[in-house]
Order: C-alpha cells, then sequence, then structure tokens
C-alpha cells in the first residue's frame, strides 16, 4: 500500500488516500474546502491514474467533512463512518458557519456504518477499524498491521493527543482506548495523524507528555 497526505483548509488538517497495485484507491477525511485545494486532489488522483472506490471519516468534525460532497459527487463513491457521528454530520452546516466556512455545502448521507473490528476492502488490501472515541463520539482509526501504520484521524498525534474539551468529547475516554488499542501495536507503527507529522508508536509512548 502507498499513503498520500496533503494538508487542506486553515485548519490544517491531513486528508489522506491509501492505494495499492491495482490503482484502487479510499479518500480519508477530505479537508478540500477552496476550488484550488479541490483542484490538488483531484490532480494527484488523475495523474497517479487512481481509481476511489471508498470515502470514508475517522470523524466528522467539520475540518475533517468539507471535501465530503465534492470526493462523493465527483468520483460516486459512498460515504462510510461510525454511526455515533451522525449528530455531528448531520450538524455540520451549523457549524461551518460559525467556523466561517460560508461556502459549504453539507455533506452526503452515509451509506455505510463502520464498527470495532470491521475489515474495510479495497483492490487486493484491507484496513481493520478500530472504534476509538475521546476526541468525538464516533471516531474511528484505520489499521494495517502488516504494513505497519495506523490512520489515527484526532486521536494521538506527534507529541499531542487529541482535544475533548468540544461535544461529545471525553478525556478520560480518549486516555483509555490510546492506552488500550493504540499502544498494544508494535513500537515502529507508523501513526499519520490528522494534523501535524507523522509519528510512531514507540515514540509517543516514551515522549508524548499527555501520555506518561
Amino acid at each position: 500500500m502507498e499513503i498520500k497526505q496533503i494538508t487542506f483548509n486553515p485548519f490544517q488538517e491531513n486528508s489522506y488516500i491509501v492505494w495499492d497495485n491495482t490503482r484502487e484507491c479510499i479518500i480519508i477525511d477530505p479537508g478540500c474546502y477552496e476550488e484550488s485545494e479541490k483542484e490538488i486532489l483531484s490532480s494527484f488522483i488523475e495523474e497517479n491514474n487512481l481509481i476511489p472506490v471508498k470515502l470514508i471519516n475517522t470523524h466528522c468534525h467539520i475540518d475533517h467533512i468539507l471535501g465530503n460532497k465534492f470526493v462523493s459527487e465527483k468520483w460516486e463513491i459512498e460515504l462510510y463512518m461510525h454511526k455515533l457521528d451522525l449528530t455531528l454530520l448531520e450538524g455540520s452546516g451549523n457549524i461551518a458557519k460559525t467556523y466561517g466556512f460560508e461556502k459549504y455545502e453539507g455533506s452526503p448521507y452515509p451509506k455505510h456504518f463502520l464498527e470495532e473490528g470491521d475489515i474495510l476492502k479495497f483492490g487486493h488490501s484491507s484496513l481493520e477499524i478500530l472504534f476509538t472515541p475521546g476526541h468525538a463520539p464516533g471516531h474511528i482509526c484505520l489499521l494495517n498491521k502488516s504494513a505497519g501504520f495506523i490512520i489515527s484521524g484526532d486521536v494521538l498525534f506527534n507529541g499531542s493527543i487529541g482535544r475533548t474539551d468540544l461535544p461529545g468529547g471525553d478525556f478520560d475516554t480518549l486516555i483509555k482506548n490510546i492506552k488500550t488499542k493504540l499502544f498494544c501495536l508494535d513500537n515502529n507503527t507508523i501513526v499519520y495523524c490528522g494534523h501535524g507529522n507523522p509519528t510512531t508508536i514507540g515514540k509517543e509512548k516514551a515522549t508524548n507528555p499527555f501520555l506518561k
């Protein structure tokens, strides 16, 4: 599998494209808002002859879903997410205005709900779903142990953790999920975060000040 990280919108949110040798790809947390950002995403997919087959949200905070409608309509693909983030998705129009995203056009309704232990398949590849609330009530991570990476959304960052002061957040739940579901992974597992640079499980175990 190959992974492309592209950073979008004023929140500097990381969107991900994951693909394999079949050229089928999934698009995770498309934060593209401006037309220029949508063009960046489209150009990368076209230039690499990729075939988008699924749209996934790790969670439905506005900075991670700004491009949902664009991606879903352009490539005619369906949205996958956890059902406990539906309230966030349904309220995203008002939330967008609060943060100044006046051109936000909404998001398609999910056609598929992902649960703990589900296997998300595309091409010859698969990702395991981990249910990791705390930052958002329906937050999920996407793991491939054999390839040695996890896409963590806003659960775990390089030197930090997801904020828990937003509606549906809970600090104790977040810490518990990081320690029981992420820190049991191999230390060399690469963590692709929702904001900032990638890190590894081993580095965060050793140095993350929120997890001592």
